[in-house]
């Protein structure tokens, strides 16, 4: 499923860009649709990406689970080889936080896994300011440090194809839905979980200002239960390349989630070609 996914990109991102190859040189770039992405569970790069597009995220989040606090942080790499066309890698880590007197031992800390990731934008509508994009995610769930050499590094592994579309209002708001499917595939297990995502967001971007507000709605339906997380959140900008999210998370019911907290950090390396308008 995920090769199949990940060849169908490969091969829209080549067919792109021979496209463009075979077109007189030019320094423009093609127009995209301005979309205000989740802080949350956010894209893999801009819908309409453009060739050369780069950007850092560094995020760290907590959150108090029933005995003990869970730290997250994050470093996550963007960019787009060919236009319409995103790569990212992330990398995050947990750690567990808690007393020593406590009946159950801790969590141990870990490096949650390494995630690979890809989107292909194949609509970009100037004319009704919506964008669209597929993508496919792939994670490897690696165990906690102090299990090496006594179990599999690597737990399981996640195969996740998405679908977004977006739209953007004229009236300063931005709406985007991000969903698909996710299997996970148990390394010493045969059976699969399957579990279904459906990420919606809305946003305001504040006039006279480069601040936007809003709110990200993350839910997640397996056979067993249903997860349901809202998460208001901001993002101000700090610079010219800069930005800084910040995000609260509030659970629907608390027997699947936790009340959180997120900051994002989002560094985004200037363009130096001209851009068509």
């Amino acid at each position: 499923m995920g090769k199949f996914f990940i060849s169908i990109l490969l091969f829209a991102g080549l067919f792109h860009s021979s496209l463009a190859n075979a077109q007189p040189a030019d320094t423009t770039l093609p127009v995209k649709v301005k979309h205000i992405e989740p802080l949350y569970v956010d894209l893999i790069r801009d819908l309409g990406a453009r060739k050369g597009e780069r950007e850092w995220n560094i995020g760290f989040g907590s959150a108090h689970l029933n005995n003990y606090t869970e730290v997250t942080t994050l470093v996550e790499y963007e960019f787009a080889p060919v236009n319409r066309l995103g790569f990212e890698i992330e990398v995050p880590f947990t750690f567990s936080l808690g007393t020593h007197n406590q009946e159950e031992p801790l969590p141990g800390n870990r490096l949650d896994g390494l995630k690979l990731a890809t989107q292909y934008t194949f609509l970009v509508s100037p004319r009704f300011n919506t964008s669209a994009a597929i993508g496919y995610l792939n994670e490897f769930e690696l165990t906690s440090f102090n299990k090496y050499g006594k179990e599999q590094i690597v737990r399981a592994n996640l195969m996740h194809p998405f679908l977004v579309v977006a739209k953007s209002w004229k009236n300063n708001f931005h709406t985007m839905l991000i969903t698909g499917p996710e299997w996970e595939k148990e390394m010493r297990s045969r059976g699969t979980e399957l579990y279904f995502h459906a990420n919606g967001s809305i946003h305001y971007s504040v006039p006279a200002t480069k601040s936007v507000i809003g709110m990200e709605v993350n839910t997640l339906v397996s056979k067993d239960f249903t997860s349901v997380v809202l998460r208001p959140q901001m993002r101000v900008t700090v610079s010219k390349t800069s930005k800084v999210g910040l995000v609260a998370g509030i659970p629907m019911d608390t027997r699947y989630d936790s009340y959180s907290f997120f900051v994002r950090w989002i560094y985004e390396p200037k363009m130096k070609v001209k851009v068509k308008r």
